[in-house]
């Protein structure tokens, strides 16, 4: 891709990455920023010649877009939809309602492992604090979660959370940076939440996991809507436990 380009989403992320690939993570991070508006019309010629590529790999991204429902094709180009506040309050939830039940699973297991991970991605966040570097500090923050979810080594889990992830990392690299520029002084905080979430997962602990997921959670959002039904997962699962 041109070099004349401000590209928004991290080019190191994307070493392996193919041409399509590549420009869909850039349009995303666009789109979902509002450097690209709700309703504009992107061209198949005119990003081709921006990104200085053949029209396949425009159609590739282009595709991709729109299966994460960020846009709508048309002959030659799209409509540019973006993303509403609900939209990205249910995408929160659906995170919600995995990791929940993620965590039902882990209860079963041994979370040695898990843990010893999660607490070295952990430290990995803490250096990306450090340098004031919010690109690494988002990736691992990513990282993280995605640990956990793949734990359980469910394939349908996996399914979904792999398409909830492109939209989720944009989601959370433009509030990191934007964190890190206005709130520095909020990620000692996050890091103590984090480190709360590795210890409901270690001591398998429901009530310490409810309390977890309402700080990371509510952290993120605001507000959860749906974490009632997440915490009521989880009190099912101790009355099952306990029959």
């Amino acid at each position: 891709m041109t070099d004349s380009i401000h590209f928004l989403y991290p080019e190191k992320w994307l070493a392996r990455a193919s041409a399509g690939s590549r420009i869909a993570a850039e349009l995303r991070m666009r789109i979902i920023s509002g450097v690209i508006e709700h309703g504009a019309v992107l061209s198949e010629n005119q990003l081709a010649g921006d990104f200085a590529v053949s029209r396949s790999p425009i159609r590739e991204a282009l595709k991709q877009l729109a299966s994460e429902k960020l846009i709508r094709l048309e002959r030659m180009g799209a409509i540019v939809l973006g993303l509403s506040e609900k939209e990205i309050k249910e995408m929160y939830d659906i995170r919600l309602l995995i990791e929940t039940f993620v965590f039902e699973r882990l209860v079963k297991t041994n979370v040695t492992p898990l843990v010893q991970s999660l607490n070295k991605t952990l430290e990995m966040m803490k250096v990306a604090i450090k340098y004031h570097d919010a690109d690494e500090f988002s990736h691992q923050d990513v990282q993280f979660h995605e640990t956990i979810i793949q734990a359980i080594d469910h394939s349908y889990i996996n399914i979904i959370w792999n398409n909830l992830k492109p939209v989720m990392e944009s989601l959370i690299l433009l509030s990191m940076r934007s964190r890190f520029e206005e709130k520095y002084e909020d990620f000692e905080r996050i890091v103590d939440n984090h480190a709360l979430y590795i210890e409901a997962i270690d001591r398998k602990d429901r009530d310490l996991m409810i309390q977890s997921l309402h700080k990371n959670f509510d952290d993120v959002q605001g507000k959860v809507d749906d974490l009632w039904r997440s915490q009521q997962m989880l009190i099912k699962g101790a009355e099952q436990e306990n029959d």
